[in-house]
């Protein structure tokens, strides 16, 4: 168990490299609902089919139930936090900014994509094939660090300060966006630092 003083050290720490997420409504998946301000996203199951400007545009996703933040980073650190409470299932992280989002893809580090999160009612990363990721709390925030320049994504439990899940010795050479996969009507919330 991490002690309160170093509890509150690395999540100082941490913070010192915060970024403002919003989410880019244009790359949500069509089910996705992304509040006006752009913290906050909820799956509604939308009737009806689907607006031609959707099937042709290559910003969204069409398959996968995600949506990527605005801002793309390439510095040398970043760091946010999200709102996971009451959700049954969702993935957080980062991915290129060039990944493909037409079809089902495999949310993967060869297909660019450095995720972790909650599905089927266990917690794993994005590995493949997916890695089970043991938790002694179930997160309700969870933070995720990107080191760019050492090629590592890291997740982390906000209130404990617990180490989740980190990828290591990727190679990063173009711009990373935060990444959300949601699939339950409870919003996923990004946090404000």
């Amino acid at each position: 168990m991490i002690e309160k003083g170093t509890v509150e050290s690395l999540k100082s720490l941490l913070r010192k490299f915060a970024v403002n997420v919003t989410l880019d409504p244009d790359s949500a998946h069509r089910h996705l609902i992304v509040s006006d301000d752009g913290k906050q996203v909820r799956y509604e199951k939308q009737s009806g089919t689907v607006k031609d400007e959707d099937q042709k545009s290559n910003n969204k996703f069409d398959k996968e139930l995600c949506v990527l933040g605005k801002e793309g980073f390439t510095s040398v650190c970043f760091y946010y936090e999200v709102q996971v409470k009451g959700l049954s299932e969702w993935f957080v992280g980062v991915a290129k900014e060039s990944v493909k989002r037409k079809g089902f893809v495999s949310l993967n580090p060869e297909k660019g994509y450095w995720v972790a999160g909650l599905r089927g009612g266990k917690y794993q990363a994005s590995e493949y094939p997916y890695i089970p990721i043991s938790v002694s709390v179930k997160p309700q925030r969870v933070g995720v660090f990107v080191d760019y320049d050492e090629g590592r994504v890291s997740f982390y439990d906000v209130k404990s300060m617990c180490h989740i899940y980190s990828f290591t010795d990727q190679s990063f050479n173009k711009k990373l966006h935060p990444i959300f996969w949601h699939s339950i009507s409870a919003p996923l919330i990004i946090c404000d630092l």
